[in-house]
C-alpha cells in the first residue's frame, strides 16, 4: 500500500476506535465544559481584557494534554507492534498527527462556542481569533503526538512528557496569546502576519522532524 493509503486506514481505524469508546471523548468535552463554568464561578463572570484570552489559552492547553497523551502512551504495546506489521513508520506517526489535529479543532471550536457564552465576547475580530484558535489546535496536537511518541518507549512516560514538552510549549503559548491579543483587540491584521509565519514554520517543522524520527523510535 501507498503511504497516502496507509494513513487513510489509520485514520479510518482511530475514528471507528474513538466511536466506539464515546465515553473518552465525552470526558474530554465534559472537562472542558466544566473547567469553564469553575472559571465562571470563581470570577463571577468579571473577567476582563488580557486575563480573558489568558484563561482560554490555559483552559485550552490542559484539554490538549488530555485528549492527545493517549496517542502513544495509553495504547497498549500488542497494538504498537500489530501496526508496525502493517504500516510504515511514517505513516503511523503522520495518521496520529492528522487524527489529533482533527480531534483538537473539534475540542477548541466547542471551547470557544461555550466560553463565549459563559464570558461574554469580546473579541473584536472573531474572524482572526478562530485562526489563532485553528493554529494553536494544529500546533498542541503536532507537538504533543510528537512527544507522546517518544515517551512512551519510556519506563515513566507521564512524567517524561511533561519534561520534553515544557520548553516546547511554553513559547508556543506566548505566541499564540500575542496573537490571538491582536485579534482580540481588534488591530490591523498585517501586525499579526509574524506570528503566522512562525507558527506555521514551526508546525512544518515540527510534523518533518517527527517523519524523520520516529522511524528510529519504531526500531527500538
Amino acid at each position: 500500500m501507498s503511504l497516502i493509503h496507509q494513513v487513510k486506514s489509520l485514520i479510518t481505524k482511530e475514528l471507528i476506535l474513538e466511536w466506539r469508546s464515546r465515553y473518552a471523548l465525552n470526558g474530554i468535552v465534559l472537562y472542558v465544559v466544566s473547567t469553564i463554568f469553575v472559571c465562571y464561578l470563581s470570577f463571577k463572570g468579571g473577567i476582563q481584557g488580557p486575563t480573558w484570552n489568558v484563561l482560554f489559552w490555559i483552559i485550552l492547553l490542559f484539554a490538549s494534554i488530555n485528549a492527545l497523551v493517549k496517542s502513544f502512551v495509553q495504547e497498549p504495546a500488542g497494538r504498537h507492534l500489530y501496526l508496525y506489521t502493517l504500516a510504515s513508520p511514517q505513516a503511523i506517526i503522520l495518521s496520529k498527527i492528522i487524527y489529533n489535529c482533527l480531534l483538537m479543532l473539534l475540542l477548541s471550536t466547542l471551547a470557544l462556542f461555550f466560553y463565549q457564552i459563559v464570558f461574554s465576547n469580546q473579541v473584536q475580530d472573531l474572524l482572526f481569533y478562530f485562526l489563532a484558535v485553528l493554529l494553536g489546535s494544529i500546533s498542541f496536537a503536532s507537538v504533543f503526538t510528537m512527544i507522546s511518541g517518544i515517551a512512551a518507549k519510556a519506563n515513566n512516560p507521564g512524567s517524561l512528557m511533561a519534561v520534553l514538552s515544557f520548553p516546547v510549549i511554553i513559547p508556543l503559548l506566548i505566541l499564540l496569546i500575542k496573537f490571538s491579543k491582536n485579534a482580540m483587540d481588534g488591530l490591523d491584521r498585517s501586525v499579526s502576519y509574524d506570528e503566522i509565519v512562525i507558527l506555521l514554520s514551526l508546525n512544518v517543522l515540527v510534523i518533518a522532524s517527527s517523519l524523520v524520527l520516529f522511524p528510529y523510535l519504531w526500531r527500538d
